[in-house]
């Protein structure tokens, strides 16, 4: 279908990719997985065509048609919406315009033209393209009054889903997707890993989304040491796989054969889960094609995020009586917020709208003011704050950050270089990375020194606000893990389904309207009939 031949690409004296070799076959969905920098998007244009390699080639079948979503969001704005989707099957959609050129200046003599054309348009089913884009639409939250909007008018949010159902229509070979989910809610990504699990064609994608490479993928392709590995199963096999294959070549005195067998019994276990999972790829049997041979150690380095407390919290941790809070614009954001946080929950914290849960971080961090209501902090606990916006941390960009993470010492150990490098060290910040300015960081980089930051307050309540934005899969899984062991509260909000899933034992969700609470995990909150209800009453 899709194939890559003795392709290399170099910046320079950098070596990105070294005569890459690989094919995509048809019915497989590829997760492309790699550290930051190892050229995950870089790969994806050459592949799309958007960038030349040093070396080497792309070959697509002949007759197969490539769609890519485009990162450009004002490359249609001059279109309808509709009419931007239709574009996403370029071929069909210039024999629509031709069409209507012809028509609009119809002749005896360019009958026989539109007929032929009629011909070709009818063979694509381009008589029920509209209808066809409108569904897509649909489903993906755009709504019919929006379908005739021009692309440029629309709520960014939005213009993002008709991008998505411009790359999707028209069901094509193969389709490329550079963070497919970014700004879609949970319901759209659930829409959207269904759509894909039962897609016929060839899909090869980038995300940071555990759970969404878990729902859609069949393989993993690896980007490490300038090469690409493909390894059948799901990001969850992929990882779990590769950590028990470096935990077995640390015990080099281990037989072969005890290995072998761990391996397989590994293999029978994630098959018996997958096969219960409603995460499960419905539409491959890739269990059948794991293989203990593929199994390797991978050469991720993840960081060490080990949240510590001073000392454990009371009983009493936050009550929050009728709090609200109206945004600059005067949008209601939330009101009626009453909550009494217990000892130990791990909260997350969701809305429709991103803007209130970042509110309601601001206020109970006391950093603004609510409208109205009031809430207090028991006396034992400390708290820790991560925000959306980390960016006036950063104001001195002249600190390197050694220095940076000094400002956060408690003790004059701390204090120390040598203390500050160790901890840096940890959170993949070694040598000379320790010295980088803080004005150089990437936005992955600053969430980390914000974890670091974190951690040396050594505070019995963490909150969270959209902590997996920037990070790659390393931090990401590492974050997840260490919540998960974390003793003390956590109040969160992520559009990560699996952080949300694997940490939160209680779901709060702000609205309009109040609260709407229950202790339960999140697959079950989004499932329960009783919330489905009560959040379309909430929001309405």
């Amino acid at each position: 279908m899709l194939s890559v031949s003795n392709l290399s690409v170099q910046f320079g004296k950098r070596i990105l990719f070294d005569e890459v070799n690989t094919k995509f076959t048809q019915g497989n969905c590829y997760g492309i997985i790699g550290a930051n920098g190892a050229g995950k998007s870089t790969f994806l244009k050459i592949l799309s065509g958007k960038q030349d390699p040093t070396s080497g080639s792309v070959h697509l079948e002949p007759g197969k048609r490539m769609s890519v979503l485009t990162q450009d969001h004002y490359a249609f704005d001059e279109y309808t919406v509709l009419e931007a989707v239709l574009m996403g099957n370029k071929e069909l959609h210039e024999i629509k315009s031709e069409i209507d050129a012809l028509y609009a200046d119809y002749t005896d003599e360019n009958a026989e033209k539109i007929g032929e054309l009629q011909v070709r348009f009818e063979e694509m089913d381009g008589w029920n393209a509209d209808a066809s884009a409108a569904s897509l639409l649909s489903n993906l939250g755009i709504k019919e009054e929006d379908h005739y909007t021009l692309l440029a008018d629309l709520d960014p949010k939005k213009k993002v889903r008709v991008l998505l159902a411009q790359a999707l229509f028209g069901n094509p070979d193969v389709l490329i997707m550079d963070e497919p989910t970014n700004d879609l809610d949970f319901e759209t990504i659930a829409w959207l890993e269904n759509f894909l699990a039962n897609y016929d064609n060839t899909v090869i994608v980038v995300s940071h989304d555990r759970h969404f490479l878990d729902a859609v993928c069949t393989h993993i392709s690896d980007i490490d040491f300038g090469k690409i590995n493909h390894f059948s199963g799901n990001y969850t096999f992929w990882y779990e796989s590769s950590q028990l294959a470096a935990k077995q070549r640390a015990q080099q005195n281990k037989k072969a054969e005890d290995k072998k067998k761990e391996l397989e019994e590994f293999i029978r276990r994630f098959s018996a889960n997958v096969a219960k999972s409603k995460q499960a790829t419905s539409r491959k049997k890739m269990i059948e094609k794991l293989n203990v041979d593929e199994i390797k150690p991978s050469s991720r380095r993840y960081p060490a995020i080990i949240f510590e407390r001073d000392r454990e919290a009371g009983d009493q941790i936050l009550n929050i009586e009728g709090l609200s809070k109206t945004d600059a614009e005067g949008e209601l954001l939330f009101s009626n917020v009453d909550i009494n946080l217990n000892r130990g929950d791990k909260v997350a914290i969701i809305s429709k709208n991103a803007k209130a849960t970042t509110a309601f971080y601001q206020v109970i961090s006391g950093n603004e003011e609510a409208d109205s209501g009031k809430y207090s902090w028991g006396v034992t606990t400390t708290q820790s704050y991560l925000p959306a916006d980390n960016s006036s941390f950063f104001q001195n960009g002249e600190l390197n950050l050694v220095d940076w993470l000094r400002q956060y010492a408690q003790t004059e150990e701390e204090r120390e270089e040598v203390f500050l490098r160790g901890f840096l060290g940890k959170m993949i910040f070694s040598g000379e990375e320790a010295l980088k300015k803080s004005n150089v960081l990437s936005g992955g980089e600053k969430v980390r020194c914000m974890l670091s930051r974190m951690m040396m307050t050594r505070a019995n309540i963490l909150m969270l606000d959209e902590p997996t934005n920037h990070l790659d899969l390393e931090s990401i899984q590492a974050l997840n893990n260490s919540l998960i062991n974390f003793k003390g509260t956590v109040l969160f909000t992520t559009h990560d389904h699996e952080f949300a899933q694997t940490v939160a034992n209680r779901i709060i969700e702000i609205t309009p309207k109040g609260v709407i609470d229950k202790y339960s995990t999140f697959d079950d909150y989004l499932d329960d009939p009783k919330v489905k209800e009560l959040r379309e009453k909430m929001y309405s």
